[in-house]
């Protein structure tokens, strides 16, 4: 009687047992090929991401690392996930022994015992004879390199991801490093790259070091010195915190000291993890092993970005912002999931704002780089506002967004914009079209803040605005098509060429293919325009048919291709949705299928384009669940087909949105029926509200 009363208790111990949802993480997923993530230890919107650098210039190294390399520069402090442009990679250290040193303090190592887990990497350094292990707090990273022989480090503060290798040596303006005490080593770095941005350091060590070496300057436009430190001849783990502030020196010290006092690895490690098992299990499912993995390998990298990098204890302030990216679904997916910091998110608009005159666009290190076009930052703002999150003045957001809609500023002159009803492209030379398109979903965004405001004058101003994508949108081959501020059309006009910021043309890393569905204000009038829904699926019918050539344009960044439409960047991801608001659910059905399963895999080719700081993990966790934000500040969700069976969302107060899919099946991946709390849903939406109130949508599948 007492061993089976032994097997039930230990029974009922395993089924009470939080599930470990860090173990369903590939942090490994899109680090090889143009996914651009990396494997760095990080906590969810924390401020370091420590890990390997493998490389940090030219477009592979967008993320610091690919799975293919097997030589290890170095580990740096942080990293931007998934994106097409590089910059950060701060704080360069490379641990070694012995004094016969590889070239450049490199060493090989081992694949075979290299891992990764949410909040920890480690591999082996093989011609070191070094095991190098990374956790972390929000605030600080923490280093453990241990070996055999007595360990020393090299410092290279030049280093950073940057485009070129003659950018990394010019990149640094101004900086100064203090070396007197011998427990640590602070200073600051102004560097231009693409931010103009200033940070400040302290790294800390557990043992006295001494320089041991200032090695040559490789470069004359480098302002470092790598520095060679040394710590005596003990063989026991040389271990290492590092913390960066953008307020002074004081605010990485203070992080240091507030946050991580001592030096134990393990309990760091295991915070670390409980930190991430919180945030993944927000939304539970059932699936597969791969599904399963997929998915929280997404989730994982949802919350990486963006970044609170304000000093410990004081107010967050949230950078890393892709808002081009990001504003479509990933911050939608916010409010649902991660509601916590969208406050704060938006109250960080304001802190750029200030500084700068108009409303973010790129941020990185607490400063834009106005990369990108539109601003917006705009949608995010509304899409708070009309979803009742309300620890923010609206009253001064909204002058913000007025002010960064109408006055001109460094992106743009709103002159022609106005005085055309489009952006003319012998004005403006680079992107038109987008433009047009992009800012006049800003518009929209504007227009219902005004309304809700009271601002009568202001709502129909934005309100005109938002319907400039009328006069680019060409009648006769219903694409969207540049004009000049003449009015004459692009001729001649290759819909199928690829513009690009980089190398001009009227558009966004896409073509008129895939930019002419970016009305996500108003996909009923665009379907009027087109000749109604029957001439509006066709047309979809044909994008998706069209073969894959992209012409003679810039073809990086779009990639993920059915037919012309571009699955691997962002203008593309509410497209297959538009097939349910015209009634076409089937359609929608079988292509969200096909992407589901054909562009997200379980390993480091795992994506199909750029992570974009968790704009295409967004995408994957929403179709998941069934629905996606076409237009992501009406607080509406176009219904599109759930992939998995079952799917519960933990809301805040302990309310749970259940979502089911009966039958579901490699082949039953269509919708027969859907039910809301037990009654039959209607229309092709379903509300923000209807969610965050918690209850059951459930679908009836078949082939």
């Amino acid at each position: 009687m007492k061993r089976i009363s032994l097997i039930v208790l230990l029974l009922a111990a395993v089924s009470c047992a939080k599930p470990d949802y860090t173990a369903l993480v590939n942090v490994f997923a899109g680090t090889d090929g143009a996914g651009h993530c990396h494997p760095c230890a990080a906590l969810p919107f924390g401020a370091v991401q420590a890990g390997p650098q493998t490389g940090n210039y030219g477009w592979d190294y967008c993320g610091g690392y690919q799975w293919r390399d097997t030589v290890m520069m170095g580990f740096s402090q942080n990293r931007i996930d998934g994106t097409g442009s590089s910059e950060l990679g701060d704080l360069l250290m490379m641990p070694f022994t012995g004094e016969a040193i590889r070239e450049n303090y490199q060493s090989r190592f081992d694949k075979a015992t290299e891992t990764a887990t949410p909040g920890y990497y480690a591999c082996d350094l093989t011609d070191f004879g070094i095991k190098a292990e990374m956790t972390c707090t929000p605030h600080v990273a923490l280093h453990r390199y241990t070996g055999g022989e007595p360990i020393k480090l090299l410092l290279d503060l030049q280093s950073a991801q940057i485009g070129s290798l003659q950018r990394m040596y010019n990149r640094v303006v101004d900086c100064a490093v203090d070396y007197s005490d011998p427990m640590r080593v602070t200073g600051y770095t102004h560097s231009k790259a693409w931010n103009d941005r200033t940070i400040y350091y302290e790294i800390t060590f557990n043992r006295p070091y001494t320089v041991a070496a200032e090695l040559p300057l490789r470069d004359t436009a480098e302002k470092y010195h790598r520095t060679v430190l040394d710590f005596g001849s003990s063989t026991e783990p040389l271990m290492v915190k590092a913390s960066i502030s953008i307020d002074g020196i004081d605010g990485a010290h203070g992080n240091i000291e507030k946050e991580l006092p001592g030096w134990d690895f393990e309990a760091t490690r295991k915070a670390a993890k409980a930190a991430w098992n919180e945030h993944l299990g927000r939304i539970e499912i059932e699936g597969s092993k791969e599904q399963q993995r997929i998915f929280y390998t997404a989730m994982y990298h949802l919350m990486l970005h963006p970044n609170d990098i304000s000093d410990v204890d004081k107010p967050a302030f949230y950078s890393t912002l892709s808002l081009w990216d990001t504003f479509r679904a990933a911050h939608p997916l916010f409010t649902i999931i991660a509601p916590e910091i969208v406050d704060d998110v938006v109250n960080s608009f304001m802190r750029y704002y200030r500084a700068q005159g108009f409303l973010p666009i790129w941020t990185l290190c607490g400063t834009d780089n106005y990369g990108m076009i539109g601003n917006h930052s705009v949608p995010v703002i509304v899409d708070a506002y009309l979803k009742g999150f309300n620890g923010f003045d609206p009253d001064t957001l909204y002058a913000a967004i007025k002010c960064s809609l109408t006055e001109d500023h460094i992106k743009y002159d709103w002159g022609a914009y106005d005085a055309c009803g489009y952006f003319p492209d012998d004005v403006t030379i680079v992107e038109s079209v987008s433009r047009t398109l992009e800012c006049g979903f800003d518009d929209w965004c504007a227009a219902q803040m005004a309304q809700k405001l009271g601002h009568e004058d202001d709502a129909e101003f934005f309100t005109k605005r938002a319907g400039y994508w009328h006069n680019v949108f060409d009648p006769e081959t219903h694409l969207m098509r540049a004009r000049n501020s003449k009015g004459e059309w692009e001729t001649p006009f290759n819909p199928f060429r690829v513009a690009h910021w980089k190398t001009g043309g009227a558009y966004t890393e896409g073509n008129a293919w895939q930019y002419t569905w970016h009305v996500l204000q108003d996909p009923e009038g665009l379907m009027e325009a087109m000749g109604g829904r029957e001439a509006f699926t066709a047309k979809l019918d044909t994008l998706f048919a069209l073969n894959g050539d992209l012409g003679d344009g810039e073809k990086v960044d779009v990639s993920g291709l059915i037919g012309q439409y571009a699955h691997g960047n962002e203008p593309s991801h509410h497209i297959i949705y538009l097939y349910s608001l015209a009634g076409e659910r089937d359609k929608a059905a079988g292509l969200i299928r096909e992407v589901w399963t054909s562009q997200y895999k379980d390993g480091p080719d795992g994506l199909s384009g750029n992570d974009d700081c968790g704009q295409m993990s967004a995408w994957y966790i929403f179709s998941a669940l069934g629905f996606y934000p076409v237009n992501p500040a009406s607080g509406q969700y176009v219904i599109g087909a759930p992939q998995l069976k079952k799917m519960k969302i933990h809301l805040p107060g302990g309310k749970m949105f259940t979502v089911k899919a009966n039958d579901i099946s490699e082949t039953n991946h269509r919708v027969a029926d859907i039910t809301l709390n037990g009654e039959p849903l209607t229309g092709a939406t379903i509300s923000h509200k209807a969610i965050m109130d918690g209850g059951t949508l459930e679908f009836t599948m078949r082939q």
